[in-house]
């Protein structure tokens, strides 16, 4: 009797669900595309209507049922189910979910899934991004380059050393002559000696590192557009270096020198060229891309750099103030 009574709720719970789920489907949709509405019948379209019929189906009826045409109560509404329909269907990826979604109405989370999908991913070529993209950091490359380049002359403009070799190059040339010449005010006057001395510098001082005169051909664009060809020399630089100071044991020449120097530093091109002319001939004396001379050069720039500290006071107090009081505190030191 039991088990008879218990077959009996199971067989009206079946019964329930399969009158209960088609309604809650319905009710689950009508959020999303033509809610309650067929998509498909809101165009008067069916499924086998290609784009081009259902774009003239929809153009046939925004005009009939526009709110500046049609009047009736639903006006407005009409107008945005019809614009909601063609949105759906004219976009194939968006039709296929949607006729999937009238072949499976039960899969309820996929279908919000694929939904909202498309309403939030932006509907712009992903090659279209990655070019703006680059062009926006070739631009600010490039500009980044300029500010930094104005920087340096600057820096040149204000420094005793540079300022005055400007203004003795300046006045041999007799750049400098003709500025009294007329009534101008002391402001003037030095405007314009500034902006000779600013043109002096630009065309005699050598600026090398991150702070020279930036390229076109530098920045990201033009870099990966000649990506292909820098590819290509290198390997056949590659294959010059290995036959030439690997199979043939040549010596290094001054590029090899200054190329081997540069790396066992760990220096780029452009901070190589910004290190000072002096610095840069001491490394190569030394023969750097020897382990040796390189393990020795490190350990004679490691005590230099301790004796600079020690002279230092307020690294003196600094270990004055370890020694005595440790890690475990914090004060203000005192200025010089």
């Amino acid at each position: 009797m039991a088990s008879g009574f218990s077959f009996f709720l199971s067989f009206c719970g079946l019964v329930a669900l399969l009158v209960v789920v088609p309604d809650l489907s319905s009710a689950q949709y009508e959020s999303i595309y033509c809610g309650k509405d067929d998509c498909y019948d809101v165009l008067q379209v069916d499924r086998s209507s290609t784009t081009s019929q259902i774009k003239k189906a929809y153009r046939k009826l925004a005009k009939q049922y526009h709110p500046d045409k049609y009047k009736g109560p639903d006006a407005g509404e009409r107008f945005q189910q019809i614009a909601t329909a063609y949105e759906t269907l004219r976009d194939e990826e968006t039709r296929r979910d949607y006729d999937y979604m009238l072949d499976n109405p039960d899969e309820f989370y996929g279908h919000y899934y694929r939904y909202y999908k498309h309403q939030i991913t932006p509907k712009v070529d992903v090659r279209v991004v990655i070019a703006v993209s680059i062009t926006v950091i070739s631009l600010l490359q490039y500009l980044h380059g300029w500010q930094r380049y104005g920087d340096a002359i600057r820096y040149a403009l204000i420094t005793p050393q540079y300022r005055n070799k400007a203004k003795q190059r300046a006045l041999a040339d007799g750049l400098l002559n003709n500025l009294k010449k007329g009534k101008k005010s002391k402001e003037q006057l030095r405007a314009e000696e500034e902006a000779v001395l600013r043109r002096v510098v630009e065309d005699s001082l050598d600026i090398r590192g991150g702070y020279s005169k930036p390229k076109v051909q530098d920045v990201l664009w033009i870099q990966l557009v000649l990506s292909p060809y820098f590819l290509v020399m290198y390997i056949i630089w590659f294959c010059k270096w290995q036959w030439k100071y690997r199979i043939c044991r040549e010596e290094y020449d001054d590029e090899a020198r200054e190329y081997l120097t540069r790396k066992k530093l760990g220096l780029s091109q452009y901070k190589w060229e910004g290190t000072p002319e002096d610095e840069r001939e001491r490394a190569l004396e030394r023969e750097l891309w020897i382990h040796e001379n390189f393990v020795a050069y490190k350990e004679e720039q490691e005590l230099e750099q301790k004796a600079k500290l020690a002279d230092n006071s307020k690294y003196k107090q600094y270990r004055r103030y370890m020694k005595n009081h440790g890690a475990g505190r914090i004060s203000f030191i005192d200025e010089d």
